[in-house]
């Protein structure tokens, strides 16, 4: 078996190779180091425009204050913050799910990219509100964290939140609104926000912010 494996291997390999030497007869000698330097570019710019986001805080870490890596996000952190949520749970205890890694960072990648071109398109809502998928998480991680209150003390028993949306049940925050993050919250509703909450220093090196304040 392993020699009929072996064999199997080296065949692909094979095949491999003469794909790729095919590929690269295509081009001259000019166009390929041409290729390599524009994928070169593209791949640092790539690297410099993730890193101006501050992407490795927000998907290695559970810092709560990685999410004001975008100013938008300020009133959600200043009213967790203060919340009694604010003591015990981190955003990502309740914003991504928690079911296996392969999910938790999936998702958080998924979400992360869909604010970021939110963001960077000026796209949001001026009152942010979890779209379906996000508010489904939400949901299970309140029902994982509270599922002693939630199924011996008052006996709700286990309702999700596509259940509650085809009418079957209500969703947490139908009762339980102002948790953690208060009534409707905005730049404008939060005026004061940017001064409790920690807005990380720009990453723009000092020498590029003086040529740019030039200009």
């Amino acid at each position: 078996m392993s020699i009929f494996a072996n064999k199997c291997n080296l065949f692909y390999y094979g095949e491999s190779m003469k794909l790729f030497d095919k590929i690269t007869d295509m081009f001259t000698y000019r166009e390929k180091v041409g290729l390599l330097l524009a994928a070169g570019v593209i791949v640092g710019l790539g690297g410099l425009f993730m890193y101006l986001l501050r992407a490795h805080t927000y998907f290695i870490g559970d810092d709560p204050a990685a999410c004001v890596n975008c100013h938008i996000m300020t009133p959600y952190y200043a009213t967790w913050s203060h919340s009694s949520h604010g003591r015990d749970a981190t955003c990502n205890d309740c914003h991504v799910p928690h079911q296996n890694l392969a999910m938790k960072y999936g998702f958080k990648a998924m979400d992360g990219l869909k604010h970021t071109a939110y963001f960077v398109a000026h796209s949001e809502r001026q009152a942010i509100m979890a779209e379906d998928m996000s508010a489904e998480v939400i949901m299970d991680n309140c029902i994982r964290c509270h599922t002693q209150l939630n199924q011996e003390f008052v006996k709700t028993g286990r309702i999700d939140y596509m259940m509650a949306k085809r009418g079957e049940g209500v969703a947490c925050w139908d009762c339980h609104r102002n948790v953690p993050h208060g009534g409707m919250n905005s730049l404008m509703a939060t005026p004061n926000a940017e001064s409790v909450t920690p807005l990380p220093p720009s990453p723009v090196p000092q020498w590029l912010q003086g040529l740019l304040g030039k200009k």
